[in-house]
């Protein structure tokens, strides 16, 4: 099918096929093109073993900073949460900015509350009664009770 990467299980199919059949039937028999098994025939390695590893896109900006704070910070306090290490990373190196602490931010939503600052702020909490769905399902008879009280 186009577009769809070859299984290792396809491969190995492909494989144990060939054995007795030609490339296009044996291809066929396992799901893909006769190309792509003359393909898989000139590097016989499995697909799950070709593809590298991704590397990082930018630099790591807590690298300097891990070992040399983080560490002493968990030693200190050991049952200190990850916000609050990289709040004080934040506070220490205010150079980095917000992209190293990650999308939360605390304080900043009423009540302390911790807020997501990724896609814009989250509205607000709705007020009490100010929205509300029903079905209109009238319950009277049925006689639901809670601990022996009807409800």
């Amino acid at each position: 099918m186009p577009g769809r990467h070859v299984t290792d299980c396809q491969m190995r199919m492909y494989m144990t096929l060939r054995q007795t059949h030609t490339a296009a039937i044996s291809a066929a028999k396992s799901g893909f093109s006769a190309a792509s098994g003359v393909s898989l025939e000139k590097d016989p390695r499995l697909p799950s073993g070709k593809t590298a590893p991704r590397d990082r896109r930018r630099p790591d900006p807590l690298r300097r900073s891990g070992t040399a704070e983080v560490v002493p910070l968990l030693k200190a306090a050991p049952g200190l949460r990850p916000v609050a290490i990289f709040e004080e990373i934040g506070r220490r190196h205010p150079e980095l900015g917000d992209g190293c602490a990650g999308p939360w931010s605390a304080g900043s939503a009423p009540g302390g509350a911790v807020r997501a600052r990724a896609g814009g702020d989250v509205p607000p909490d709705p007020e009490p009664g100010r929205m509300g769905l029903s079905d209109f399902t009238d319950m009277g008879d049925l006689m639901i009770t809670v601990a022996g009280q009807a409800l």
